[in-house]
């Protein structure tokens, strides 16, 4: 069952509307803004400084326990790294330009590379460092800035938003995981648009841009690569594309014909939870240093154990599940491989948002002095900079914790079994792939619960 949101006429008018989505970038990018000039001139220590507490903390917690299970891509519509270069590319702010043509060289990306490979190897490379980018204030700004820079040549290289589609590392993620989110932006009747010779929804009219996202809206089956920018609702002079609510998870029912880079995305989300929540949040003051320790015995040791746990020891846990599933006459396992990988989105959404409690709930005080101090020169702005440390609803972490994780491997244990099903396989056959999801759950818990 779903529910056309964009046929309530004050909806559809707001999305319709060009200042939606422009005032949402604006005000996203005065913080980014902010969060640059921070890191670069404010303090160093890091839990007194704009630019860590509300990249890593706040907006963490609103992406990860708000936008993402509830609104899908949602951030990719108001995400400030891809604006200048899209403003600068369109040469409009607001209004599109009747006519104009689009301000950049329009190259195609390399057909090769039209995939996640690049988004995987993107978030690896910020997750190696993250212990490093996460507590210092001006490789915080560098990051971001160097972000907005190849955004912005990509816009003037590459058409359209071939930033976000193929290369930005954050969005590679919220993709996988937006499959889970309960709202989705689809045409109304697929026969409407096949008789729609224009296609304005892609290629653009006076009334709005060509999907920005290098998708033709009437194929769409997915939310992985949709950046929810209402371009499409806007050019369609046809009224056949809408914004639905409808259940969670509709993606994942159908859990074949999936990709080797979307399982292995998968895989680096998951292990990469893992790794955070030992680093992060764990009593492991080695692990710890050996994160931070760029460039030194520990950190190279760390990194080559990161990469391994990423890239070779999840995946083939996971590969001997699925292949010990198939019994003594194994077939399509590349195939299998890849369609029970979708039993990672729940588990693997659920252990982000289990850590993201704990790890938002025990520093998100720190919120308050930065509010009125954001470089840490010693302001007073609000009233609030004298406010100390104080850990939020520590002793109920551990309870939200647990329902959660158990609700992400019943889902996933819920995927496998379908995931067998339309393969033609004996229920049976799921069995492995449940125990990888049960032990990955306990792992978890064990962090957090114990």
């Amino acid at each position: 069952m779903r529910y056309a949101l964009s046929d309530i006429s004050i909806v559809k008018r707001i999305l319709r509307s060009r200042w939606l989505q422009w005032g949402l970038t604006a005000v996203t990018l005065l913080f980014f803004v902010l969060a640059i000039l921070a890191g670069f001139f404010g303090t160093r220590a890091g839990n007194r400084n704009f630019g860590i507490v509300f990249v890593w903390i706040i907006w963490w917690a609103v992406l990860i326990l708000l936008l993402i299970p509830f609104a899908g891509r949602l951030w990719c519509t108001m995400c400030p790294i891809p604006a200048p270069g899209e403003w600068l590319q369109r040469r409009a702010l607001v209004q599109p330009r009747p006519g104009a043509r689009l301000y950049t060289l329009g190259h195609k990306w390399p057909r090769r590379l039209r995939n996640i490979w690049a988004q995987n190897t993107g978030f690896l490379i910020v997750a190696l460092f993250s212990a490093v980018i996460l507590t210092s204030p001006g490789i915080t700004a560098l990051v971001l800035a160097l972000f907005v820079v190849v955004a912005l040549v990509t816009s003037l290289v590459f058409e359209r938003r071939t930033f976000c589609r193929y290369l930005c590392p954050v969005g590679g993620f919220i993709g996988l995981y937006s499959q889970a989110a309960p709202v989705e932006i689809r045409v109304k009747d697929t026969a409407i648009c096949a008789s729609h010779t224009e296609k304005t929804c892609y290629t653009g009219s006076d009334e709005g841009y060509g999907c920005p996202w290098l998708l033709f809206p009437g194929g769409l089956q997915a939310n992985t690569f949709c950046g929810m920018c209402t371009e499409c609702l806007k050019t369609c002079p046809k009224d056949n594309v809408a914004l639905y609510l409808r259940p969670p998870g509709a993606d994942l029912w159908q859990t074949k014909g999936h990709k080797l880079d979307e399982a292995y995305k998968g895989f680096i989300m998951l292990a990469s939870a893992l790794v955070y929540s030992a680093v992060l949040i764990g009593p492991w003051g080695f692990l710890k240093e050996a994160a931070r320790s760029v460039g030194s015995t520990a950190w190279f040791v760390y990194a080559v154990a990161f990469l391994g746990l990423n890239l070779l020891v999840v995946p083939g846990l996971f590969w001997l599940s699925v292949r010990l599933g198939q019994g003594r006459r194994p077939a399509r396992t590349r195939a299998l491989f890849a369609d029970y990988a979708t039993v990672l989105v729940p588990l693997g959404l659920t252990a982000w948002i289990a850590f993201s409690l704990s790890f938002v709930l025990a520093n998100l005080s720190y919120a308050w002095p930065v509010l009125s101090d954001p470089f840490g020169w010693g302001w007073n702005l609000l009233g609030t900079a004298g406010l100390a440390w104080t850990p939020y609803l520590s002793g109920l972490v551990p309870y939200l914790q647990t329902p959660l994780l158990l609700g992400g491997l019943v889902a996933a244990v819920a995927l496998a079994l379908r995931t067998a099903r339309q393969h033609g396989q004996s229920p049976w056959a799921a069995l492995p792939v449940t125990v990888f999801c049960a032990i990955a759950t306990l792992g978890f818990m064990g962090l957090y619960v114990a």
